[in-house]
C-alpha cells in the first residue's frame, strides 16, 4: 500500500469509529494524568515534609555555627584578629564557601566575639536568689541596631584600645530581672561594664536572638556544687568594636559566625546533597576551606544534618507503604488499558480475520492497528502528562514524562499486540465459549509463575515488614496485587463450572429467561474473563487501601485517647476549684465530668513510682466503659468496711512487682492498706502507667478530716461525651483559673488527634493513598462498564428478535439483568473475599506507624500499627459493581424498548 492509502484508511477508521476513539483517548488521558501526577505528588509532599522538618525545629537546631577559640588564634597580633573589620571580611569569605543547596538567611545571621566562660558580677546590689553572684556573658556582635529597637539610652560605642571600661546594652527583660538601668556599672574580673541603653528585640523568637537565649533575657540557673544553689545568668551586648577588649578578661573569648539555614526553597531531592554539604563542612573538605579563612582551629557545628537524617528515616519508612498503593493503582490501570485493547480486538475480530484471509500480512495489519491507536493514544497521553505538569506542583519532570509516555505506549500497543496474537495465521471462524474453553499449557505455566511470585511476596512481606527499612522492594510492594491476580485466575478457571451446573436444571424448566441468560453467559467469548481480572485486582487494591486508611485512623484515635484518657482532661498542680466541675458539666456535649484525686507514690522496691487514682466507682466505671480504657464494674471496688484492706484495681506491672498480698500506701490523706483484686492494662486517669485504683468513698470513710480538706481536693477532671464544644470548654476553664497560683490546663482528645496528623509528610502520603484507593475503585467500575458496553449491541439485537417473537418487556429486562449478574456477582463477592484475605495475610508485614504517628519509624509506644479491616472499603466498591451492572442492564433494556425492532435488527448492516 502507498503512504496515501495508509493515511486514507486511518482517516476513514477514525471518522467511522469516533465513539471508540473518544473513549480510548479519554481513558489514556486520565490514566496518563494519574501516572504523571503520582511522582510529582510524592515530590510535593516530601518537599513540604523536609521544609517542615527544618522550619518547625528550634532556631538553635537549624543553624550552622563556626567558632574559633582563643587558643587557636595564631596571628602575630591576636587583638587584631578580633576587630570588627576583620570579622566582617571573614564573614563575607565564609559565605562564599557555601555551595548549593546550602542556603543561609542573610538577615538573621550573626557574627562577633563572645565569652565562652561567664564572668561573675561582684556588685552587691544585684539580686542573688540563694547567694552566688550573677554570671555575665559578653557579646560583641554585629548588626545589633538592625535587630532591636532602642527603648532608652543609646547603643554602645567602642572603647579606646586598652581601656578597662566598656559600654553595653541589655534588653528590657534583662534589665527588669536584674534591676539594671542606664548608667548602671557592673564590675567583672578584669573589666568594668557600664549600661548605656535598653533594647527591645524585633523578633525574640528568631535565630538572631533565640539561638543564645541569654542575649535576649536573663535566666535562673543552678550551681553544680553541693548543695545546688540558684543564681542569675545574663548577657551584656557590647559594641562590635570591643571584641579585642574581651581578650583581657578571663572569659575565654572566641570568635563565632552563626548562619541560619534557609529551607524555604529546599526540595526533597536536594536534602541528601544538603546533608553531604553539612557533613563536609563539619568534618571534610569544606571545613578545610573554612579554616583557610577563619583560622586553623575553626570548628563547624550544626544540628541540621541530624534533622535531615530524621527526615530521611521517616521518608524511607513511608516509601514502602506508598509503593504498595503505586503498584496497586498502576497494575489496575495497566490491566484496564490492556483489557480495552483486547475488547477492541474481539469486537473487530471478523474484520481482521477477513483481512488476513484475503492476504494481509501480519506486520502490515499490526502496523495499521498501531497507527490507528497511536493517533489517539499518543496525543491523549501527551495532553494528560502536560496537564499533570501544569496542575500538580513538583520538582522532577522526567519521571512524570516517562510515566505518561509509558501510558501512551501501552494504549498504542494493546490493540495491535492482542490482534497479532489472535490472528497469527488465517483460520476458520470458531466460537471460543467461556464455559467450554480449555486453558492452554502456556496459560497454566504463566499462572503457576504468578502463583510462585505471589507466595514469595507474601512471605517476604510478613518476614521483613514495611518498617524494616532498606528502601522499596518491588516484589514486596506488589504483594496485594499479586494476591488479587492469583484470585482472579482461580475464579476464571472456576467460573465455567457453576455456569455449566446451573444451565442443566435451567434447560429443563418451562421458563425461557433463566436458561437463555445462563446460555448467553456461558457462550460469552473467552476474552470476557479479562474484565473479571481487572475487577478483582481493582477491588482488592481498593479494599486493601481502605484498610490502610482505617488502620491509620484507628491508631491516631488510640494514640489521642492514650494521651488524654478521655474526651477532655482538665488538670493542675493544685486542687481544682470546686465550681469548675459544675461549669464544665454544663458545656454542650459533656455527658460526665469525673473528678479524680491523682497522687504519685514512691515505691518500696525502688522501681518506678505508683500512681494512686482515687475516684467515685460508679462515675469512673462509666468513664472507663465509654473510653474503652480498663472497663470494670463498680462492685469490684465496693467498700469492705472495718479495717479490712481496700480492694484495688492495679496495672499488670504493679501486680508483677508486688503480687496480690496486702500492701500499705502513704498518700497525703493518711495510710491506706490495699489489696489487688482485679487487673486492667489501662485506666483513664493514667493510661499505661503503674496505677492503683481505689474507691473514693472508702478513703473518705477511713480519713474523713484529711480527705475533706480543700488542700487535698481533686487535681484532675476527666470528661466524656460526644462532640464537645471546645470553645465553651476553654472559656469555662479560663473563667475558673485563679489569678494567683498554677494555671489550669486543658487537653482535648480532638486536638491531640489533629496534632498527630500535622506532619506534611504524613498528610501528603495519606492523601496520595486516598487518591489511589479512589482511582482503583473508579478503574474497577470502568472495567465493568467497558465489558458491559462491549456486548451491548448483541444483547440489543437479541432483545429485538425476542420481542418479534412475543417476549414481554418485563421478561426482556429480567433477561438483561440475569445475563449481567453472574460476572458482576462473582467479581463483587470475590473482590470482598480476596480483599479480606489479603488484609489477613499481609497485616503482619504492614507497619503503618510511620504514616499514622509523627516521628514513628516503626512501632513506638503503642507498638506496630497494623491493617484494620474496614467494612466500607470491602463492601462499597463491590456493591457499586453490582449496582452499576444492574443500572447498565436496565438502561439498555429501557432504551431497546423505545426503539423499533427493524432498526435494531439492521444494526449490523451499518458501516
Amino acid at each position: 500500500m502507498s503512504a496515501l492509502t495508509w493515511t486514507g484508511l486511518l482517516a476513514i477508521r477514525l471518522r467511522t469509529a469516533r465513539g471508540a476513539a473518544l473513549a480510548l483517548g479519554t481513558l489514556v488521558l486520565v490514566t496518563a494524568f494519574l501516572a504523571a501526577a503520582f511522582p510529582r505528588g510524592v515530590d510535593a509532599y516530601e518537599t513540604r515534609g523536609v521544609r517542615h522538618a527544618l522550619g518547625a525545629a528550634p532556631p538553635e537546631q537549624r543553624t550552622v555555627e563556626i567558632s574559633v577559640a582563643r587558643g587557636d588564634v595564631t596571628a602575630a597580633d591576636p587583638a587584631a584578629a578580633y576587630r570588627a573589620a576583620e570579622l566582617g571580611r571573614q564573614d563575607r569569605a565564609i559565605r562564599r564557601q557555601f555551595e548549593e543547596p546550602l542556603r543561609v538567611s542573610g538577615d538573621q545571621s550573626l557574627y562577633g566575639v563572645r565569652t565562652a566562660k561567664a564572668l561573675n558580677a561582684r556588685d552587691s546590689w544585684l539580686p542573688r536568689p540563694e547567694g552566688p553572684d550573677p554570671a555575665m556573658s559578653l557579646y560583641a556582635v554585629a548588626d545589633l541596631a538592625r535587630h532591636a529597637t532602642l527603648t532608652r539610652g543609646r547603643l554602645p560605642r567602642g572603647a579606646a584600645s586598652g581601656a578597662r571600661t566598656v559600654e553595653a546594652a541589655v534588653t528590657v527583660s534583662t534589665a527588669r530581672t536584674l534591676g539594671l538601668r542606664v548608667g548602671s556599672q557592673l564590675h567583672l574580673p578584669g573589666l568594668t561594664v557600664r549600661i548605656c541603653g535598653l533594647l527591645t528585640p524585633h523578633d525574640p523568637d528568631g535565630p538572631y536572638w533565640a539561638v543564645d537565649p541569654l542575649m535576649a533575657a536573663a535566666r535562673q540557673d543552678v550551681s553544680a556544687g553541693t548543695p545546688p544553689q540558684k543564681y542569675w545568668r545574663a548577657g551584656l551586648l557590647l559594641s562590635p568594636q570591643d571584641g579585642p577588649a574581651l581578650t583581657a578578661t578571663e572569659g575565654e573569648p572566641e570568635k563565632f559566625w552563626r548562619y541560619p539555614v534557609d529551607a524555604s526553597a529546599l526540595t526533597a531531592q536536594e536534602a541528601p546533597r544538603l546533608r553531604d554539604r553539612l557533613v563536609s563542612l563539619e568534618h571534610g573538605a569544606a571545613l578545610a576551606k573554612v579554616r583557610g579563612v577563619a583560622g586553623g582551629g575553626a570548628l563547624a557545628d550544626s544540628a541540621v544534618d541530624g534533622l535531615l537524617d530524621g527526615f530521611a528515616r521517616m521518608r524511607a519508612a513511608v516509601a514502602p507503604v506508598i509503593a504498595v498503593a503505586a503498584f496497586g493503582i498502576g497494575t489496575v490501570a495497566g490491566i484496564v488499558l490492556l483489557m480495552t485493547g483486547a475488547l477492541a480486538a474481539a469486537r473487530r475480530g471478523p474484520e481482521l480475520a477477513l483481512l488476513r484471509a484475503r492476504g494481509a500480512s501480519l506486520a502490515g495489519l499490526t502496523g495499521q492497528l498501531a497507527a490507528e491507536a497511536g493517533a489517539v493514544a499518543l496525543p491523549a497521553a501527551a495532553a494528560g502528562g502536560g496537564l499533570a505538569l501544569l496542575v500538580v506542583p513538583g520538582e522532577r519532570v522526567l519521571p512524570s514524562l516517562l510515566a505518561a509516555a509509558g501510558t501512551g505506549l501501552l494504549g498504542t500497543l494493546a490493540l495491535p499486540l492482542r490482534a497479532a496474537a489472535a490472528h497469527r495465521r488465517p483460520r476458520t471462524a470458531a466460537r471460543a465459549d467461556l464455559a467450554t474453553a480449555r486453558p492452554s499449557r502456556r496459560r497454566t505455566v504463566a499462572e503457576l509463575t504468578v502463583l510462585v511470585l505471589a507466595a514469595g511476596a507474601v512471605v517476604a512481606l510478613r518476614r521483613r515488614s514495611t518498617a524494616a527499612g532498606g528502601g522499596v522492594d518491588a516484589l514486596v510492594s506488589a504483594a496485594p496485587v499479586l494476591i488479587g491476580v492469583i484470585a482472579a485466575l482461580v475464579l476464571l478457571r472456576l467460573y465455567p463450572l457453576p455456569l455449566r451446573l446451573a444451565s442443566r436444571p435451567a434447560a429443563r424448566t418451562s421458563g425461557l429467561t433463566g436458561f437463555l441468560a445462563l446460555a448467553r453467559a456461558g457462550r460469552a467469548p473467552a476474552t470476557a474473563g479479562l474484565p473479571l481480572l481487572a475487577l478483582l485486582v481493582a477491588l482488592t487494591t481498593a479494599s486493601f487501601g481502605g484498610s490502610v486508611l482505617a488502620g491509620i485512623a484507628t491508631a491516631r484515635d488510640r494514640a489521642a485517647l492514650t494521651a488524654v484518657g478521655a474526651e477532655a482532661r482538665v488538670f493542675a498542680d493544685k486542687p481544682l476549684p470546686a465550681a469548675l466541675q459544675r461549669a464544665v458539666a454544663a458545656v454542650p456535649g459533656v455527658d460526665d465530668a469525673v473528678p479524680v484525686r491523682l497522687s504519685v507514690q514512691a515505691a518500696d522496691d525502688g522501681g518506678p513510682p505508683l500512681y494512686l487514682v482515687i475516684a467515685d466507682p460508679p462515675a469512673y466505671s462509666r468513664l472507663a466503659r465509654a473510653t474503652g480504657l480498663g472497663a470494670f464494674s463498680a462492685a469490684q471496688l465496693a467498700d469492705p468496711g472495718g479495717d479490712r484492706p481496700l480492694p484495688a484495681i492495679v496495672s499488670p506491672r504493679v501486680l508483677a512487682r508486688f503480687g496480690r498480698a496486702p500492701m500499705a500506701l502513704q498518700p497525703e490523706f493518711g495510710q491506706l492498706v490495699i489489696r489487688p483484686t482485679a487487673v486492667r492494662t489501662d485506666t483513664p486517669a493514667q493510661p499505661g502507667g503503674d496505677f492503683v485504683l481505689l474507691n473514693a468513698r472508702s478513703v473518705a470513710r477511713l480519713h474523713p478530716d484529711t480527705y475533706a480538706d480543700p488542700a487535698n481536693g481533686p487535681t484532675l477532671l476527666l470528661l466524656s461525651g460526644h462532640s464537645l464544644d471546645a470553645g465553651a470548654l476553654r472559656a469555662a476553664v479560663r473563667a475558673h483559673t485563679p489569678a494567683a497560683g498554677p494555671p489550669l490546663r486543658l487537653a482535648l482528645r480532638s486536638a491531640e488527634r489533629a496534632a498527630l496528623a500535622d506532619s506534611p509528610l504524613q498528610q501528603g502520603a495519606e492523601r496520595l493513598y486516598t487518591a489511589a484507593v479512589v482511582a482503583g475503585a473508579g478503574f474497577a467500575l470502568l472495567a465493568l462498564l467497558l465489558s458491559l458496553l462491549q456486548a451491548a449491541p448483541q444483547r440489543t439485537q437479541l432483545l429485538a428478535r425476542l420481542r418479534t417473537m412475543g417476549l414481554p418487556p418485563a421478561q426482556g429486562r429480567r433477561l438483561m439483568v440475569l445475563e449481567a449478574l453472574p460476572q458482576a456477582l462473582l467479581a463483587a463477592a470475590g473482590g470482598a473475599l480476596v480483599g479480606a484475605a489479603a488484609i489477613r495475610l499481609l497485616s503482619a508485614g504492614m507497619d503503618l506507624a510511620p504514616l499514622a504517628l509523627p516521628g514513628a519509624s516503626g512501632g513506638g509506644a503503642l507498638g506496630a500499627v497494623r491493617l484494620r479491616t474496614d467494612a466500607a472499603s470491602l463492601l462499597l466498591p463491590s456493591a457499586g459493581v453490582v449496582v452499576l451492572a444492574l443500572v447498565v442492564a436496565l438502561a439498555q433494556a429501557w432504551l431497546s424498548e423505545r426503539r423499533r425492532e427493524s432498526a435494531e435488527l439492521r444494526m449490523g448492516e451499518r458501516p
